[in-house]
């Protein structure tokens, strides 16, 4: 037992220490660069890739020789019986049972089939490197996907600890005017109920700061999660947000802005398998041709030990042509309907490309507003804090009331939360414009 509970805390030891969290210091390219690394989706469609890499050569393989061999043991435990006429043996009008065979065979063999011409097997040559490409375009959307929930995960823990910043400097400044008009009141030069306005207004702001200080922790996990970074890890960022530029002006619409998206280059592929696709069916109207060959070794005995003592060898070639004729109409019906798929694909192209271009415009407009209402935001954030200064000193010297005070203190958190709002707004409709714009690549 002593030697079991030993053991037990040994390996829980061992474990633990294998499972000691890490500590890593991140900016917004590094977070980007480990998700591509780490994050699930990432290494699936990696493994996708190499998946479609062994399809290929797969493909490749169907026009290379195909050999096989075979090797069989037959122990007749009853010799085969066949009935001769009776003419063979001088006796007509009857038949004589005469065995065929010894009691032991053996065969030794290999075969080889080589392809010649197939019309199937040369396109589907071509629709396996076009699948390899449409695999690799696939990698680079999730790359893309990855990319855009990375960093919208990140700015949202930039934005939590700006307004942190905001709540700490509102705190500090309000427990200093808390603390004065609290002597104020103790020497009998305010009211009470100045003093409790203000606690009011002091305990909200803790209690908010306690909120978002949750919040802030909550981003940094769902940024570890889009990550792909174990959750119990420790993530430091590095950056700040004011790092990140916000200009107005950083995007042009451009009539050719779709070329560069994935999901353009995604439909031209499809259009190209599809193509392929009746291609295909439309080669099966021509004759195959394949070349065969097969030698073998025959040994019998009627005893077992000298059956591989003589051989009875066998050799063939040949040359197989395989015509089409006649189908009941299904050759004529698949390449139909790969024709209207090819027809459809190019639909889909049309949409995609009328899809970009509206995404592109609305993503611009939106990026546009979000600044606009950030700089106003801005603009409010600055007035409200004027007004509160220029109120205490009103305060301060008589000439102002306490609600006065209270309300542009009111006014002052107001105007932060909205600032914070258009931040982030603006910071997700910068990611989602360079998104729609193909410079997320």
């Amino acid at each position: 037992m002593l030697f079991t509970a030993v053991l037990s805390f040994t390996v829980l030891g061992l474990w633990a220490q294998t499972e000691t969290p890490k500590t890593y210091t991140f900016n917004l390219e590094q977070c980007v660069t480990y998700a591509y690394e780490h994050q699930t989706t990432m290494l699936n469609a990696a493994i996708d890739q190499k998946i479609a890499d062994a399809k290929v050569k797969e493909t490749i393989g169907i026009g290379l020789p195909q050999i096989s061999g075979t090797a069989d043991l037959k122990d007749f435990l009853k010799v085969p019986t066949s009935l001769l006429p009776g003419e063979f043996f001088n006796q007509p009008g009857t038949y004589v049972p005469v065995k065929f065979g010894v009691k032991y065979n053996s065969t030794l063999g290999a075969s080889v089939n080589q392809l010649i011409f197939d019309g199937s097997y040369l396109v589907g040559l071509q629709a396996s490197k076009t699948y390899k490409e449409l695999s690799q375009k696939t990698f680079n959307r999730t790359q893309i996907e990855t990319n855009v929930a990375v960093t919208k995960a990140y700015y949202m823990v930039l934005v939590s600890n700006k307004q942190l910043d905001l709540l700490n400097a509102n705190v500090s400044q309000l427990k200093l005017q808390l603390d004065q008009t609290t002597a104020l009141f103790d020497n009998g030069f305010a009211e009470k109920i100045d003093a409790d306005r203000l606690r009011v207004i002091y305990n909200n702001l803790l209690t908010e700061k306690q909120n978002i200080e949750r919040s802030l922790g909550l981003g940094i996990t769902t940024l570890k999660f889009q990550m792909g970074m174990p959750v119990t890890d420790r993530l430091v960022l590095s950056g700040s947000i004011e790092d990140v530029k916000l200009d107005k002006t950083a995007f042009n619409k451009d009539s050719t802005a779709y070329a560069n998206r994935i999901e353009y280059s995604l439909a031209q592929t499809a259009i190209k398998l599809n193509q392929l696709d009746l291609k295909r069916y439309k080669s099966q109207y021509l004759p195959s041709l394949s070349a065969f060959g097969s030698g073998s070794y025959n040994y019998q005995n009627d005893n077992f030990k000298d059956l591989y003592d003589q051989s009875f060898p066998s050799v063939l070639v040949g040359l197989q042509l395989n015509v089409p004729i006649f189908s009941g109409g299904q050759r004529y019906q698949k390449v139909k309907q790969a024709e209207f798929a090819v027809k459809k694909s190019q639909n889909d192209l049309f949409q995609a490309k009328n899809a970009i271009n509206f995404d592109i415009e609305n993503s611009i407009t939106n990026y546009t507003n979000s600044i606009n209402s950030l700089e106003s935001q801005q603009s409010n954030l600055n007035l409200a804090n004027e007004v509160l200064r220029v109120t205490k000193i009103k305060y301060e010297q008589g000439v102002g009331s306490s609600i006065e005070v209270t309300q542009a203190q009111t006014s002052l958190k107001e105007a932060e939360n909205n600032y914070i709002n258009a931040l982030y707004d603006a910071l997700v409709s910068k990611v989602d414009t360079e998104k729609a714009t193909g410079l997320i690549k």
